[in-house]
């Protein structure tokens, strides 16, 4: 019994769970990302790119580079990012980008998830107008919900938000705006993951325009995508693509296109993406290359 009582002594106390550890559903854009990294992703059909992205010994720091080829006004148009996880080793809050672009237009994001469990916020600017700062914030104490608002900094009456919601194959999600305080609807969103199947619909403006996707996955090589739209000013626009070991893939739209992409790595670190779009109806093509270093 001694010995008993000295182990429960001993013994370390049980941290309590943390709320924020849950898997959060996805956010209520990304509903349909299932299908969209078939239909959407890695498609570089126009433009010369190079890309690289260097991480270095200063407290983690990585450094990504962008440089855009033959441009019409430039011969060599570049964007540089910087991201600190531990700014001059404060470890409260991270820049996640520090960003010149081609103009020598400047962004800042940075964020914290060190006020409450479960709470990030984000703070996101041009470095010129503190009328233009929004400030962000998501929760995701509770279990299998996401809950995202973000409003400007000097009028949090300008404010957008979601919440989604999963439970077993299915995410559900709402996403509003200030318009919503005079009268205005969200928009909603539904969509069932199971097996290799997946499907989704957006409803917006106000019910007038519905996005519906589809995806089927036909074997660990061979992903299958298609989306269509109902309603709003895309109103019967459609895509059907499919993807080979997610290197190769190919997507047809209305609009009478037809889109072709090849992905391949070199070496470790180093990968070309090439695509080629050729449009039917217009007789007319264009094409793309991007190289990748990281």
């Amino acid at each position: 019994l001694k010995s008993h009582l000295l182990a429960q002594v001993l013994e370390p106390p049980v941290a309590p769970a943390d709320r924020s550890s849950n898997m959060a559903p996805v956010k209520f854009d990304d509903i349909p990302k299932v299908a969209n990294e078939v239909l959407s992703d890695d498609y570089q059909v126009s433009g010369h790119v190079f890309k690289a992205k260097q991480k270095t010994s200063w407290a983690g720091a990585v450094l990504s580079t962008q440089v855009d080829f033959f441009g019409d006004k430039c011969a060599t148009p570049a964007k540089l990012a910087w991201k600190l996880p531990v700014p001059f080793g404060c470890p409260y809050f991270c820049l996640d980008k520090l960003e010149m672009d081609k103009g020598g237009k400047l962004k800042l994001e940075a964020s914290t998830g060190k006020v409450y469990p479960g709470l990030k916020i984000d703070c996101k600017s041009d470095l010129s107008d503190v009328n233009k700062v929004n400030v962000g914030h998501t929760y995701t104490g509770l279990k299998d919900t996401q809950l995202k608002l973000e409003h400007k900094l000097t009028k949090p009456q300008d404010f957008t938000g979601e919440v989604t919601y999963s439970a077993g194959i299915a995410t559900c999600g709402l996403k509003f705006s200030s318009a919503i305080l005079s009268g205005g609807l969200p928009d909603f969103g539904v969509r069932l993951l199971s097996g290799p199947w997946f499907c989704s619909v957006l409803a917006k403006e106000k019910f007038g325009a519905f996005s519906a996707h589809g995806f089927y996955k036909v074997s660990p090589d061979v992903k299958c995508a298609a989306t269509y739209q109902l309603g709003g000013k895309a109103n019967g626009n459609f895509t059907l693509g499919m993807s080979y070991k997610g290197l190769y893939k190919v997507k047809v739209a209305q609009d009478q296109s037809v889109c072709c992409s090849v992905k391949h790595s070199v070496a470790k670190g180093f990968t070309v993406l090439g695509g080629l779009k050729y449009s039917i109806k217009k007789g007319d093509y264009s094409y793309g290359v991007q190289l990748s270093i990281e």
